[in-house]
């Protein structure tokens, strides 16, 4: 099902978008604009619940809220999270952030078994993925285990390939694009992005990977998520491939997204991809032709010092171009959010989407509240 197109079509408005997604048993439970570094989502399906991204941090030392008020914002983001995961049958953890999963020892979630009898879809901790994220996923699977009985001892194997191709000279689009003055040192970035990525592969080839899928005697079950497609009754879970973070050779690693369908309808999930800025994977969602998007905005928050204004550029063209394939709507969260001048940077984007008849929403707009990053000092409404 798609909006009806162009200047001057019918606009859907918050409330059919918030039924719909009850109807598709869609809930959103927490992300940036209720003011915690998450983006988590709930889906009912025939089978039961999956949980996607169960994490929740506290925003940034330079948010414009008190820190006592950050970290009560933490503990009531995780003590929802951990209802939501008592009752969840399915769990999808997209990448090692902490915004986007927990550690069964977090002391917020006040229950290390949370995890107990459920089956998870995580990202592969064995490649496409940096070094810290490489870390964090060892000690959260080994938590797992040992809660089990087990230990990652038991699971650890040689590499089953020492080959990796670099994904940069996969992309097609983003190489196409006139970078102008900047595309001197676009190319200096790529070539030092590059050693690093071929400093990662080195590292991916040299042992210590996890065999999967993981079986536990406690009913635990583990499988890696990349580039797989899983059914749980009624709905269809496709994961993509590795992408990046962000921009090409981000340091910050490696993500997967995911294509869930259920009832006729196809949801793009985005998974930290940061606008997209990479004009590939822009072209990605829109020739799989989504009904509703959940894309991350770009991090306002960082720009100047760790965004540039071409990359910024790059993340606001890219999101017209999703909008000129009309979805019926857009959520529109998560690192956007952590700014108190995020208008200010996306008016652009609310104004074109306007125009064209698709609808831009937050979690919080979805759930009736207000933006905190609307009520603090230095927001620009």
């Amino acid at each position: 099902m798609k909006n009806v197109s162009g200047d001057g079509g019918v606009l859907i408005s918050i409330g059919e978008a918030r039924r719909l997604l009850v109807e598709l048993g869609v809930y959103p439970v927490w992300s940036d604009s209720m003011g915690v570094k998450s983006y988590s989502l709930l889906v009912k399906t025939s089978r039961g619940s999956v949980f996607i991204d169960p994490g929740a941090a506290a925003l940034q030392p330079g948010f414009p809220l008190p820190s006592d008020v950050k970290k009560m914002l933490r503990v009531k983001a995780v003590g929802e999270i951990a209802g939501h995961l008592l009752d969840t049958d399915y769990i999808v953890i997209t990448h090692y952030h902490h915004d986007h999963f927990l550690y069964p020892s977090d002391k917020d979630l006040g229950n290390p078994y949370i995890y107990r009898g459920k089956t998870l879809y995580v990202k592969d901790p064995n490649r496409y993925i940096n070094k810290s994220q490489w870390g964090r996923s060892r000690v959260f699977l080994s938590e797992l285990l040992s809660l089990a009985g087990s230990s990652l001892e038991e699971y650890l194997c040689e590499p089953l390939t020492t080959v990796f191709p670099d994904p940069v000279e996969e992309l097609e689009y983003a190489h196409r694009r006139d970078y102008g003055g900047y595309a001197l040192r676009r190319r200096e970035l790529l070539l030092k992005g590059r050693r690093w990525f071929e400093s990662l592969r080195g590292s991916w080839s040299s042992g210590g990977w996890i065999r999967e899928p993981i079986n536990l005697d406690d009913g635990t079950s583990i499988f890696f998520a990349d580039g797989r497609t899983f059914s749980i009754g009624d709905t269809r879970l496709e994961f993509t491939k590795p992408l990046f973070h962000g921009i090409e050779y981000d340091r910050t690693g490696w993500v997967v997204s995911l294509w869930l369908e259920k009832k006729n309808y196809r949801l793009f999930i985005s998974s930290d991809l940061m606008g997209p800025i990479i004009e590939d994977y822009t072209y990605m969602i829109i020739d799989n032709k989504p009904d509703i998007v959940f894309m991350d905005g770009p991090p306002v928050y960082l720009f100047p010092y760790m965004m540039n204004r071409i990359n910024l550029n790059r993340a606001i063209e890219n999101i017209k171009l999703i909008i000129d394939s009309q979805p019926l709507f857009i959520v529109y969260d998560h690192h956007l959010l952590r700014s108190p001048r995020w208008r200010g940077f996306a008016g652009e984007v609310l104004d074109y989407a306007s125009k064209k008849g698709v609808l831009i929403t937050t979690y919080a707009w979805l759930k009736g509240l207000d933006n905190v990053a609307d009520n603090v000092s230095g927001s620009s409404r």
